[in-house]
């Protein structure tokens, strides 16, 4: 159940990161509802989570992914393009990542 809740609070945090580029700067009534509305989920199931998951581990977790994710979203949405040093960085999170859960355990 935990990790399930870190996956809301990833997907939370991507939706608010994406609806907070649709507010057009707060200026849009309705991706800024979205945008606080989704960072309320994903900071309350973030808070949820780390009381069963190591600080480090759900943290990594939950910036590498939603780092990763968004520069995704940014990509396929608005055409933000796939360089070569995109591509490196994110994998270069996924690895930290990777690496920081397997010290935990």
């Amino acid at each position: 159940m935990p990790y399930l809740l870190l996956g809301v609070a990833i997907i939370g945090e991507v939706c608010g990161t994406t609806c907070m580029k649709l507010s057009n700067g707060f200026k849009k009534l309705l991706p800024t509802i979205g945008l606080a509305v989704a960072y309320i989920i994903a900071f309350g199931a973030l808070g949820i989570a780390m009381l069963d998951i190591p600080l480090g581990v759900v943290y990594g977790l939950w910036a590498g992914a939603g780092t990763a994710l968004t520069a995704i979203v940014g990509a396929i949405i608005w055409k933000e393009g796939f360089s070569s040093k995109k591509i490196a960085g994110i994998i270069l999170i996924i690895v930290g990542v990777v690496v920081l859960e397997m010290g935990i355990h």
